[in-house]
């Protein structure tokens, strides 16, 4: 399976009044742990978009285990859990050393860039159904 881990470490800008994280910065988190796991299969975002595909979430889904603090330093695993037709899943989680934070996933379409649905580039599909190296 394709894993990325991506090293976070908490600005103050993404904690509440409280001095924990604010839920939806992990939706934040996730987003950053999908884009660096496109960019470590060679299949950047940006490269997705100018093909003309674009990757919508459609479903969006976070438990919260134990918080995040300013100034911890985080990782982001992210994964292709699922690649179904045109729509793809990707799950996260978010650590702090041996703890786990958060966990969750995201379910995205393949659509053009006029939003209507389309199939997924091979190069997706071809990836993400081979087992990791």
């Amino acid at each position: 399976m394709h894993e990325n881990r991506t090293v976070y470490r908490v600005p103050y800008a993404d904690v509440d009044q409280m001095g924990v994280v604010y839920y939806a910065r992990y939706l934040e988190y996730f987003e950053r742990g999908r884009n660096e796991l496109l960019r470590q299969c060679n299949l950047p975002y940006l490269e997705l978009e100018r093909a003309g595909v674009m990757l919508p979430v459609i479903e969006a889904h976070c438990e919260y285990l134990k918080p995040a603090r300013y100034d911890d330093e985080v990782v982001i695993i992210a994964r292709v859990t699922a690649v179904q037709g045109i729509r793809i899943q990707m799950t996260c989680e978010i650590m702090r050393g041996e703890t786990l934070l958060a966990r969750g996933y995201t379910w995205h379409v393949s659509t053009s860039v006029q939003g209507k649905p389309c199939r997924l580039p091979a190069a997706v599909t071809a990836l993400f159904k081979e087992p990791a190296a």
